[in-house]
């Protein structure tokens, strides 16, 4: 193919793709978010949710359908979600953050924690990896495109850069929260603690995938590992602050 073919190809593909985001979106309201303006308002719902949410169906559609992630192109997901190729790259650079965000879609949701508690809202964090580790074990979706992920490594640094590091880093402030608050040691290493509340459920969920994951399952690491972690009774005059047993 001669440079000059290539060129017209590729005008072609663009001129396709205008003509598919107008059909899409003919008052241009999503050119207009793009590009700082504010649309017109409107009543229903904004049409480039609603492509959005198109795009990620496309996806899932797809997946469920036996497609191998590797073989998804940007123009295969664009013709199942019915909308230009141009619509999918205002919204996403390529397909790893675009996947990243179909896994974030049809898992659980991560909880909402107070931001000021402290082994409350690390427990609601245990028991959302719990209900995630569920979930990957009834869904052939999930635990498919999981088992794909992890041998495209560009697919996965993305997904441990956008979603695994900032649950990390909310576990790690609950449990910094709960050393401020005298409910957790103070002599320890935050973080080496953090791991302990994390790794047993872990375990249970990733690499164990045949281990029980009950309900009070959360409670439960929780209370033994308060065993060691909570704060020392202090001794006063040779006598200790704690109640008789």
């Amino acid at each position: 193919m001669t440079h000059v073919q290539a060129a017209q190809d590729h005008a072609q593909d663009h001129a396709q793709d205008q003509a598919q985001d107008r059909a899409e979106d003919p008052q241009g309201r999503d050119r207009a978010e793009d590009h700082g303006q504010d649309p017109e308002p409107r009543r229903g719902r904004p049409r480039s949710a609603a492509a959005e949410r198109a795009i990620l169906d496309a996806v899932v559609e797809l997946l469920e359908a036996g497609e191998p992630l590797a073989g998804l192109s940007i123009e295969r997901i664009a013709r199942t979600a019915g909308v230009g190729k141009a619509t999918i790259y205002r919204r996403w650079s390529g397909k790893e953050e675009l996947f990243v965000d179909v896994l974030r879609d049809i898992e659980p949701a991560d909880p909402t924690v107070s931001g000021t508690e402290g082994l409350a809202d690390l427990r609601l964090l245990l028991e959302s990896m719990r209900t995630r580790g569920l979930a990957q074990r009834s869904s052939v979706l999930l635990h498919n495109v999981f088992a794909q992920m992890k041998s495209h490594p560009k697919l996965w640094t993305e997904y441990q850069c956008t979603v695994i590091a900032p649950r990390r880093v909310a576990m790690l402030a609950a449990v910094q929260r709960a050393v401020d608050a005298g409910e957790l040691r103070d002599d320890l290493d935050a973080e080496l603690m953090d791991d302990l509340f994390l790794g047993p459920m872990l375990v249970r969920t990733v690499h164990r995938p045949d281990a029980p994951l009950p309900e009070d399952l959360a409670d439960r690491i929780i209370g033994i590992l308060l065993q060691g972690l909570a704060p020392k009774p202090q001794v006063t005059a040779g006598k200790s602050t704690t109640a008789p047993v």
